[in-house]
């Protein structure tokens, strides 16, 4: 998927779609801010409602590095997330 990146103090996260649905459609999206690789990896999750485009793409496209982080300030550690949990189950189920 297709996604940005944010420096949060001197740390590169990656942000993307989280691919959970809601019941809200296209009224709400969740991000996944991603820090590292392998065993290292650090995932935080975060939902905003977009003002603008409804497409997801188009939308985190035009958010603002300065509100990409103030989601990132709001963001679940991925063990509290129910779209962590969500990750997890499809790795599972993957066999990761």
């Amino acid at each position: 998927m297709a996604g940005r990146t944010i420096d949060v103090d001197g740390t590169v996260w990656e942000v993307s779609p989280s691919g959970r649905v809601t019941n809200y459609a296209r009224d709400e999206f969740g991000l996944v801010f991603t820090h590292g690789v392998g065993a290292e990896r650090v995932r935080r999750y975060a939902r905003y409602a977009p003002l603008g485009p409804r497409r997801w793409d188009a939308a985190l496209r035009e958010l603002p590095d300065a509100r990409l982080r103030a989601f990132f300030a709001e963001s679940q550690p991925e063990w509290t997330s129910p779209d962590g949990r969500l990750a997890r189950a499809r790795a599972a189920r993957a066999g990761r």
